[in-house]
């Protein structure tokens, strides 16, 4: 009687044991996607975002801005350690604050361009500014970029398209034509702060960038610039609306929340250097 009891102690100890086992047991495709999920770098989750969002024409067939808001959380998150970069000290001698500088002076400091990741639908790179540094005013024709300042102060102005489009002849030289723009930002981004997003012709797809302080800023351009495909970078410079306002009606706001905007060439002292990017790497 006592082996024929035993016998069932430890069948139902071998069950117990399978079955414990069986519930610690995680198939061996979710347990890999799971330590990705966990040890998988930011701009990893980055690049793997982005990559089912994006298309070489700009968003994916979905309309939903669901994508671009995840993008935008996982980017909120970002810090300069992330990409590779450490914090700059806002008391370095090249820097004569934000009013401190004319213009040319301010041009004159040298900008940080790192190349993260660029295929034919986005472009994940990274600015880094020297006080008072500038990128002058310039537009992103079809496109939807992301930035997020990952240290420092900057000043954002920015600018949205009058639709329809207004143009006037310009009696400036070099300035043939000038077309009518609405002011859309005009702010200092200090980090930590959100990311901003602008689109093909809303939230200030024209802006200008002047470093407060030493700041760096992660891009994400979707699609990337390409002049064969009608992306082609171009600046401009604003002019007050009372400069040439006189016939042109304004609909909405004050003439304050206008400037004409005129083509020119890219300036000779924009200072621009290619960097290494040291961050994480990425698998594609």
């Amino acid at each position: 009687m006592f082996s024929e009891i035993q016998k069932v102690t430890d069948k139902a100890m071998v069950f117990l044991q399978k079955k414990a086992l069986s519930a610690l047991y995680i198939p061996k495709q979710k347990l890999h996607m799971a330590m990705n999920n966990t040890t998988a770098p930011k701009v990893q989750l980055l690049y793997d975002l982005c990559k089912t969002t994006f298309t070489p024409s700009g968003l994916s067939s979905s309309p939903s801005p669901q994508p671009i808001h995840k993008i935008c959380s996982l980017l909120d998150t970002f810090g300069p350690a992330d990409v590779g970069l450490k914090e700059e000290s806002p008391d370095d001698d090249r820097g004569h604050g934000f009013f401190g500088l004319n213009r040319v002076t301010r041009w004159a400091q040298p900008i940080t361009y790192l190349d993260i990741h660029e295929c034919d639908s986005f472009t994940m790179c990274v600015f880094c500014f020297p006080t008072s540094s500038v990128i002058p005013l310039h537009d992103h024709p079809g496109m939807t970029v992301l930035s997020k300042v990952l240290y420092g102060s900057m000043h954002v102005k920015a600018y949205d398209w009058v639709e329809p489009s207004c143009i006037k002849e310009s009696q400036e030289p070099g300035c043939p034509q000038v077309r009518l723009a609405r002011l859309a930002a005009d702010k200092v981004l200090t980090a930590p702060c959100g990311t901003s997003i602008l689109y093909p012709k809303t939230g200030g797809n024209l802006h200008c960038f002047t470093a407060v302080t030493p700041c760096a800023v992660l891009d994400v351009l979707a699609p990337p610039y390409r002049e064969d495909l009608g992306r082609k970078c171009t600046y401009y410079v604003d002019y007050p609306y009372s400069a040439f306002g006189n016939g042109a009606q304004i609909s909405n706001g004050k003439e304050e929340e206008y400037a004409w905007l005129a083509e020119i060439e890219t300036p000779d002292d924009l200072y621009m250097r290619s960097g290494v990017y040291v961050g994480p790497s990425i698998r594609v």
